[in-house]
């Protein structure tokens, strides 16, 4: 079987890592390594994918990974990447959000057993802590100055550090020690804001425990017009179908930028590298085509991407009368007897993230409603655009919703 590492390098996730040909010769062996998800939502997001990917590949090759979702440094918040604070959770919340996430993992990783993966929820060591003891055992392992000049801590500075967020590093490096200690976990990954907090566990093994450990970062995703990964104008492209249809999951990636597909597919798909490539050489749609429906599968199963991947030929191409998996909104008959604003529907049915969006978006000429482009964004949508009780809105080329009047 292929090495993990050289498919992560081929595959273009490794932007960091600690003591590279030692970790490359721990890996010739079946090892334990743990990615960390703070359930501060019931979903995660596309941005979560690449760490969960990395650990699938790690499962596929042999190797164990724990999925560790963070109920309890979820309870402070991640100060890394964040220009404010983050909002305090309830412990309800944490605790509903962490049993949504680990539902939605299991379409990545196998939980079959406890030798072939585990996920654990770190509430289950953190909260029982006793503070003086710990910082008596582990606070005293941490240097404040190298603390503050770690990246994540360094940039909040400016703006504000609350000491709640300033515990994150020792509770994350306690995470490393207890999965180490208890699991023989070896190696930490994450994206490459996480780099202090790796490394900061990784010392704190080795002063408490004797043990050697790794770490491996990956990079931060952009697209390459600049933007985050994962977001769009009607906001985060979330995993959960109830947030994100798979019809609109399945728009989001056959809007990638054709740029980015080469780079998504390796990093999005389990296609070979061969694979994606002979693709590519087929020409560019065809390769968003793939990546779309790969992406879409491995999250929402075949079915769903079939569905998808149906709705979006039946709406752009007019094949057939399949929109039953366009993402859907009921409006009552009396609001469209009177008429409703164009860029206000849009808006309403999520299209656009906001009136002001609807309204830009229709002026630059991008909204259309039964195939017809809106000549304003004050048009009125009524009764008159139902064709059998439906009415079928298009933003830009490819992302359409279908009203249905009831």
């Amino acid at each position: 079987m292929t090495h993990v590492y050289n498919i992560l390098t081929k595959r273009g996730f490794v932007e960091q890592v600690t003591d590279e040909k030692a970790l490359r010769e721990r890996l010739e062996s079946s090892v334990t390594c743990y990615a960390g998800f703070d359930p501060t939502a019931d979903s995660l997001h596309v941005g979560h994918l690449l760490p969960v990917m990395a650990l699938a590949h790690m499962q596929r090759c042999g190797h164990r990974p724990i999925v560790l979702v963070g109920g309890g440094t979820a309870l402070i918040g991640d100060p890394s990447g964040k220009n404010e604070m983050r909002q305090i959770l309830s412990k309800e919340d944490v605790q509903k959000n962490a049993d949504s996430i680990k539902a939605q993992l299991s379409r990545y990783i196998s939980f079959e057993n406890a030798e072939s993966a585990l996920c654990l929820n770190n509430t289950d060591w953190l909260t029982i802590l006793n503070y003086i003891d710990f910082l008596r055992d582990i606070g005293r392992h941490f240097s404040v100055n190298r603390m503050l000049a770690a990246e994540s801590y360094r940039v909040r500075l400016e703006t504000g550090l609350n000491f709640i967020e300033f515990n994150y590093m020792l509770l994350q490096s306690y995470d490393f020690l207890h999965l180490y200690k208890e699991h023989d976990c070896m190696l930490q990954i994450g994206g490459n804001d996480q780099w202090g907090n790796i490394v900061a566990g990784i010392d704190l093994v080795r002063r408490v425990a004797g043990g050697d450990t790794f770490g491996l970062t990956f990079p931060l995703i952009t697209t390459a017009s600049g933007t985050k990964m994962g977001k769009t104008e009607a906001g985060a492209v979330w995993l959960d179908p109830e947030r994100t249809s798979p019809y609109n999951y399945y728009q989001f990636w056959i809007n990638t930028d054709d740029r980015d597909v080469e780079r998504f597919l390796l990093y999005f798909t389990f296609l070979s590298v061969e694979d994606i490539r002979a693709e590519l050489d087929r020409g560019i749609q065809k390769a968003k085509g793939l990546l779309a429906f790969e992406a879409t599968r491995l999250s929402h199963g075949e079915e769903a991407a079939q569905q998808a991947r149906q709705a979006a030929l039946s709406a752009f191409y007019g094949e057939g009368d399949n929109l039953g998996s366009l993402p859907t909104t009921t409006i009552e008959k009396s609001v469209l007897q009177e008429g409703i604003a164009a860029f206000i529907l849009f808006a309403q049915t999520g299209l656009c993230g906001s009136r002001a969006a609807a309204r830009r978006l229709i002026a630059e000429g991008g909204g259309y409603v039964n195939g017809e482009r809106l000549e304003s964004f004050e048009d009125s949508i009524s009764l008159a655009h139902s064709k059998d009780g439906i009415i079928v809105l298009r933003a830009g080329k490819k992302r359409f919703h279908k009203v249905v009047v009831e």
